[in-house]
């Protein structure tokens, strides 16, 4: 799963923007944008596509390729920009790193729940983890 995040249509346009001609080949899935209005031509080869980013890219006179096509058609990957989506964007990648509470550490702590109990007030009462 961390090695395939998902990739917008819009960041694939972005992305895509100046190399007419060539495959955008994504590992993972292309996802849909409501907030792109006009999808542009592209030629994409990606592991999934959701119905309506496939409708659209389709919709654009775009083409959805999935890999074996894209071995038939360019076996050595001339003409292709591979790309990849956000890694990092994981929810647990923000409990990652540094200790929380040490300093100069924004690393989320894992928490049971965010209620009245848990992690309130810490940092203040030595209940509650530490006292400064």
């Amino acid at each position: 799963r961390k090695s395939k995040p998902p990739l917008s249509i819009q960041k694939l346009a972005k992305l895509m923007a100046g190399k007419d001609g060539k495959i955008a080949v994504v590992v993972g899935t292309v996802t849909d944008d409501k907030r792109l209005f006009e999808v542009p031509k592209l030629s994409v080869c990606a592991m999934r596509f959701t119905e309506t980013a496939r409708a659209s890219i389709l919709k654009a006179g775009g083409e959805c390729l999935t890999f074996d096509k894209l071995a038939m058609r360019s076996p050595l990957g001339k003409g292709t920009v591979l790309l990849r989506g956000p890694v990092k964007a994981r929810e647990s990648e923000r409990h990652f790193g540094k200790a929380p509470g040490v300093p100069h550490s924004s690393t989320a702590p894992r928490v049971r729940a965010k209620g009245r109990k848990f992690e309130k007030a810490r940092g203040k009462r030595s209940s509650r983890g530490y006292k400064v």
